[in-house]
């Protein structure tokens, strides 16, 4: 059997932390900022956790 291939779109998105979890950053901060709020803005630069709904299939996709 051959290697699982790493989906590179995924590569690029996701990080895994130390303890395993996968770190994302946020959407909807690249344009259009002038109607969000200083600190909606100032919040989207943060990275946060990846959902557990969402955790296995991204995991699927970084072997």
């Amino acid at each position: 059997m051959t290697k699982m291939k790493t989906h590179r779109g995924s590569a690029k998105r996701f990080k895994r932390t130390g303890s395993g979890q996968l770190k994302r950053y946020k959407a909807y901060k690249s344009h259009k900022t002038g109607k969000k709020s200083p600190k909606r803005v100032r919040n989207l630069r943060k990275a946060t956790l990846v959902s557990k709904g969402d955790k296995k299939r991204i995991n699927s996709m970084l072997p």
